[in-house]
């Protein structure tokens, strides 16, 4: 049964009555592999079998990553990898054991040229240093693997601003189709680098540039505008595309612009009443948010993530923030 859904994640999205059947029959196996999962279902007192709606699938906090393994796969089966995330110093990570490597590499490659055609027409230039500078990052590993598709000019630069400018100009000349990807202080710090140096990067019209979030303690939180104002001006793009993932996750959501996000077909998001986790909203309500991730087959695809936002009746969405206090309720329900 577990290779037939594998085979259906791509292939049984694309329609909602398609959607809603694959997540019900992906939910009932996980109900029933998933430990921790069996286990939360059962303290809420849900009965896999009787639930017939993807509306009704209840969704496992996110937290349980960091104290759990939350896997699917045969108990006996080793990961072909392991992700995990930074973390602050002190505090817990989340480690998300992957059972299928090929399953996430063929997820982040149809998400990608579901909203920017294949890779391999890229020339794709990373900053992201904060990853680089630990192991276990399934944001690396998913920039390293697209570029791969495409040798002609990209890769990663860490901090080595005066090399990545370079490139970058080397590739505008050459008519590449360029993509540079970054966390979002690492991109601030290339922008201070050009304003210092006085340098007007010349980009092709059709450029992107991609932040994923993110300060890491490195600057000044500052908002979402602010940031792509600063941004636009430094790269003298229109518009600055943002990609939303996480170590929990198999799957990303893609902004071309304004910070909204929209989904691949086998990825869907809703949002929940903070005070009634268990309690649905309905479209254009501000929650927390939910995300159903079919490519997440061998751990949890029904995840509630500890960020507040709100859902268009379109599917599509806004990241508004963390949510105060980070805890989830019914977290606690698992945790010894």
């Amino acid at each position: 049964m577990s290779d037939n859904l594998q085979n259906r994640i791509f292939t049984d999205t694309t329609s909602d009555d398609r959607f809603e059947a694959l997540a019900l029959d992906i939910f009932r196996f996980q109900a029933s592999q998933c430990a921790p999962y069996r286990q939360y279902v059962e303290l809420l007192g849900i009965d896999p079998a009787a639930v017939s709606s993807v509306q009704d699938i209840p969704y496992l906090p996110v937290e349980l990553f960091k104290t759990h393994r939350v896997w699917s796969a045969d108990p006996d089966r080793q990961a072909e990898a392991v992700f995990t995330s930074s973390g602050t110093t002190g505090s817990e990570t989340s480690r998300h054991e992957v059972a299928v490597a090929a399953l996430y590499d063929e997820s982040f490659s149809r998400g990608f040229e579901y909203f920017y055609g294949p890779a391999s027409r890229w020339s794709i230039f990373a900053l992201l240093p904060s990853y680089l500078e630990r192991s276990g990052s399934s944001l690396v590993w998913m920039v390293e693997r697209l570029q791969a598709q495409n040798r002609a000019h990209g890769g990663f630069f860490l901090y080595d601003h005066d090399k990545l400018t370079q490139e970058l100009q080397k590739a505008a000349q050459n008519g590449e189709k360029i993509l540079l990807i970054g966390v979002a202080f690492a991109l601030l710090d290339y922008a201070e680098y050009l304003e210092t140096h006085g340098i007007q990067l010349t980009l092709p019209a059709d450029a992107v540039v991609m932040e994923t979030g993110g300060m890491k303690g490195r600057r000044r939180e500052i908002s979402r505008e602010e940031m792509h104002t600063t941004l636009c001006r430094a790269f003298g793009v229109g518009a600055i595309h943002s990609e939303y993932g996480m170590t929990e996750l198999l799957s990303q959501a893609y902004s071309v612009g304004e910070g909204l996000f929209r989904c691949p077909p086998w990825m869907r998001v809703r949002t929940r009443d903070l005070q009634s986790p268990l309690t649905a909203l309905s479209a254009g309500e501000t929650g927390g948010i939910d995300i159903i991730d079919l490519a997440n087959l061998w751990s949890c695809s029904f995840l509630s993530i500890q960020d507040r936002g709100i859902v268009y009746d379109d599917g599509s969405f806004r990241v508004l923030g963390r949510i105060e206090g980070a805890q989830l309720r019914g977290c606690n329900m698992l945790i010894e």
